[in-house]
C-alpha cells in the first residue's frame, strides 16, 4: 500500500490486484476475522463496481480518499 496509515472502514481504494478486480475501486468494509478470533492481516473490500466482496492484504490496494 503506498500510505503508512492503517486502512479504516470506509476508506475509498483503488484494488491493484488480483487481475480480475485490478483497476476497481472499492469500499473498506472491515478487517478479516479469523474463526479463532485473530486478525488474518486482510482487509475486506466491496468492489463498487461489481456485486463483489474480497478479502485483500494491504499491498493489493491502494488508499485514494479516507472516510470523512
Amino acid at each position: 500500500m503506498n500510505s503508512s496509515r492503517t486502512p479504516q472502514v470506509g476508506d475509498k481504494v483503488l484494488i491493484l490486484c488480483p487481475a480480475y478486480v485490478a483497476g476497481n475501486v472499492g469500499v473498506v468494509r472491515g478487517e478479516e476475522i479469523l474463526s479463532d478470533g485473530k486478525s488474518s492481516g486482510n482487509w475486506i473490500v466491496e468492489v463498487t463496481s461489481q456485486d463483489l466482496v474480497v478479502s485483500l492484504a494491504e499491498n493489493e490496494f491502494q488508499i485514494i480518499n479516507k472516510e470523512q
